[in-house]
């Protein structure tokens, strides 16, 4: 089982010099932990001043890189046998943090699962459920929070896939989804979270199309036949009954029909294709 004195905590920040020493103070409260990492991720606020003063470790980035740059930077720089990853924007407290702990042992990774009220705006809300959703279908695993920034998990296991975390916002999904990949334990344990203190660096018009990505990079990295399969299917299908339909009523067959069934077959080699790629990347490197 998973214990404190053997977890290091990794927090992103960026310009949360409001929120993160009453964080850091809280958690060191709480338990004594192997080590708590700030990452500044290039800051220009009293961020990093504020951690330290408050008794974290800080890795400072001259410039801002990004959540999943940062996240990769504390797991490198982590020495416990266990990484615990939190917002430092004041949502996730201490006493979460140690129920995050407590299921590790039988599970490999464990998320911490917010209630739909607990996100701030509809728009997020219902992108949220989406990607959820997705995750779910091409997983064939019911996934209740693909995005929570509270996971904690083997560090030995979260370096497996440093190669494929991204520096940008999508390293929960990733982590996800590449620990079901697997054959990783993995378990979601609902926790309460608080509003954040400031503005959130995440903008919905902004990032939509990032989130669109994601989508795609979700599909393409970890489950592509889950999708080229069933549009191959639709193609070959619409193709073949319009061909049978207009040698019934026509008495010939249609370019349309012939180019709709070739169509099936283009997509489902490139799915197969991105399926083989798929596993070599998913694999890594020694």
């Amino acid at each position: 089982m998973a214990d404190t004195t053997t977890t290091s905590i990794v927090i992103p920040v960026y310009n949360e010099g409001a929120a993160i020493g009453e964080l850091v103070s809280s958690l060191r409260r709480g338990a004594r932990w192997r080590e708590i990492i700030v990452v500044d991720d290039g800051s220009d606020d009293d961020t990093a001043a504020q951690a330290k003063r408050a008794g974290a470790a800080v890795v400072r980035h001259p410039y801002n890189k990004g959540n999943g740059a940062s996240i990769k930077s504390g797991i490198r720089a982590a020495t416990g046998d266990f990484v615990l990853i939190m917002d430092g924007d004041g949502q996730h407290q201490a006493s979460e943090a140690l129920k995050i702990v407590g299921r590790l042992g039988d599970y490999d990774l464990v998320i911490g699962t917010r209630t739909a009220d607990a996100q701030a705006t509809m728009g997020r809300r219902l992108g949220n459920a989406l990607l959820n959703w997705l995750a779910s279908y091409l997983t064939g695993q019911k996934i209740l929070d693909l995005t929570s920034g509270l996971r904690c998990a083997r560090r030995e296991y979260l370096r497996e896939f440093l190669h494929l975390l991204p520096n940008g916002f999508s390293t929960p999904t990733t982590t996800t989804l590449a620990f079901i990949k697997a054959g990783y334990n993995i378990c979601f344990e609902p926790v309460d979270v608080q509003r954040r203190c400031g503005q959130s660096k995440i903008k919905f018009a902004r990032d939509g199309f990032r989130f669109f990505l994601i989508l795609l990079k979700v599909v393409t990295i970890f489950s592509p036949l889950r999708v080229f399969v069933p549009v191959s299917a639709a193609a070959f299908g619409l193709g073949a009954g319009y061909a049978v339909w207009t040698a019934v009523t026509q008495h010939h067959i249609t370019n349309s029909s012939v180019v709709l069934i070739v169509l099936s077959v283009v997509i489902l080699l490139v799915g197969l294709v991105s399926e083989q790629i798929s596993a070599l990347r998913v694999e890594g490197r020694p």
